[in-house]
C-alpha cells in the first residue's frame, strides 16, 4: 500500500528526538501487509533491529516466531511494530517525551492499517492501550473497543530474562485465534468490554 510505504519513508527521516537521532542506525518503523487482520505492538528497537531496520529480528523475534507459528500464522501475515520506531541508547527504556513524539507515527499506522486486533507486547505498549493496568494481572485478557480486540501480553523477551514465563506466554498466544473468531461472531458495540476467553 502506497500510503504506508510512504509513512514509512516519513518515519525514517524523523528528528523529534536529538538523543535518539544521535545513537540510531537505522529507523525501524514496521513491517507487515497493509491489510494484516492483527498488529502486535512492541516497546522498542534493540540491537538487531537498530542494524537491519526491521522489528523483532534478534532472540525475541526469532521467539515470536514460533508464537505466530503455534498458531498457524507467519510472520508477513501480521503488521508488526514498536511504540518508538528507534532504538534507545544502550536499550534504556524509552523517556515518556519519545513515547509522546513517536505516537503521532503510531496513530497514522493504526489509521492505515485499521486492524481487526492489537496485541500489545509488554510494559509501555500495554500503558498506552491498557492505562492504569499491570501486566502481571491483566496479560492474556481482551477487551473489545469500536470494533477492535485489544489483548495484552507479556513481550517475548520477557520468556529469555524470565524463563518461567515461556509457557505462560505460549498459552496467551494461544488464545488469539479464539478471540478472533469470537469477534466475528459478535455484532460491533462502541463500549469497552471484556471478552470470554476459550
Amino acid at each position: 500500500m502506497p500510503a504506508l510505504d510512504d509513512l514509512a519513508r516519513e518515519i525514517c527521516l524523523c528528528r523529534k528526538c536529538p538523543a535518539l537521532v544521535k545513537s540510531r542506525t537505522l529507523v525501524v518503523p514496521g513491517c507487515g501487509p497493509d491489510d494484516a487482520p492483527i498488529l502486535f505492538i512492541g516497546e522498542a528497537p534493540g540491537y538487531n533491529e537498530d542494524q537491519q531496520g526491521l522489528p523483532f529480528v534478534g532472540a525475541a523475534g526469532a521467539f515470536l516466531d514460533e508464537l505466530l507459528a503455534s498458531i498457524k500464522l507467519k510472520r508477513d501475515e501480521v503488521f508488526i511494530t514498536n511504540i518508538i520506531k528507534c532504538r534507545p541508547p544502550e536499550n534504556r527504556d524509552p523517556l515518556p517525551t519519545e513515547i509522546s513524539n513517536c505516537n503521532p507515527w503510531l496513530e497514522s499506522q493504526l489509521g492505515r492499517l485499521k486492524p481487526r486486533m492489537i496485541v500489545t507486547l509488554g510494559r509501555y505498549s500495554l500503558a498506552r492501550f491498557f492505562p492504569g493496568k499491570t501486566i502481571s494481572k491483566i496479560h492474556g485478557t481482551a477487551q473489545k473497543r469500536n470494533g477492535v480486540i485489544y489483548f495484552a501480553m507479556y513481550h517475548p523477551a520477557a520468556a529469555l530474562h524470565q524463563g518461567t514465563l515461556r509457557q505462560t506466554i505460549i498459552e496467551d498466544m494461544a488464545r488469539i485465534p479464539g478471540l478472533l473468531a469470537q469477534a466475528s461472531k459478535v455484532a460491533e458495540d462502541d463500549q469497552p468490554r471484556q471478552m470470554s476467553m476459550f
